[in-house]
C-alpha cells in the first residue's frame, strides 16, 4: 500500500467516526431556528455540510424518537402538502439549553486565537 493510499484509508476512517458523532449537532442546528419535518432536516444537514454529511430518514426518525424520549425534542402534527399530517420537530426549552451549553463548551473553543492559528497552518 502506498503512502497516499494509507493516508486516504486513515482519513476515510476518521471521517466516518467524526460523522457519526456529528449527527446530533447537525440535527440541533437544523431545528435551532424553526420547526422542520424529517425531509427538511435531512436536506438541511446535507446542504449545510456541503454534502459531507448524509443521513437516512430511518436514522433520523430513530434519533428523533430517542431525543423525544429524553425531552430535548418534541413534535406537532401539521397538514402536509398532500397525504397525512406531518410531524414537525422542534427543540424544547431543555433542548435549547442543552444545545447552548454544548456549543459554549465544545464549539466556541475553535474560535480562540490559538486554535484558529493551529487550524490555519
Amino acid at each position: 500500500m502506498t503512502t497516499e493510499e494509507k493516508l486516504q484509508e486513515l482519513l476515510s476512517s476518521w471521517e466516518e467516526t467524526y460523522k457519526k458523532g456529528q449527527l446530533t449537532l447537525w440535527i440541533f442546528l437544523a431545528l435551532k431556528e424553526e420547526q422542520k419535518y424529517v425531509d427538511e432536516i435531512k436536506r438541511f444537514v446535507e446542504e449545510q455540510s456541503n454534502h459531507t454529511m448524509t443521513c437516512e430518514e430511518q436514522s433520523l426518525y430513530r434519533v428523533l424518537r430517542k431525543f423525544e424520549h429524553v425531552g430535548i425534542v418534541d413534535h406537532e402534527l401539521q397538514k402536509g402538502n398532500k397525504g397525512p399530517d406531518r410531524k414537525y420537530y422542534f427543540l424544547t426549552g431543555l433542548g435549547q439549553d442543552l444545545f447552548n451549553r454544548f456549543v459554549s463548551r465544545n464549539i466556541h473553543l475553535f474560535f480562540s486565537p490559538s486554535i484558529k492559528n493551529l487550524l490555519n497552518t
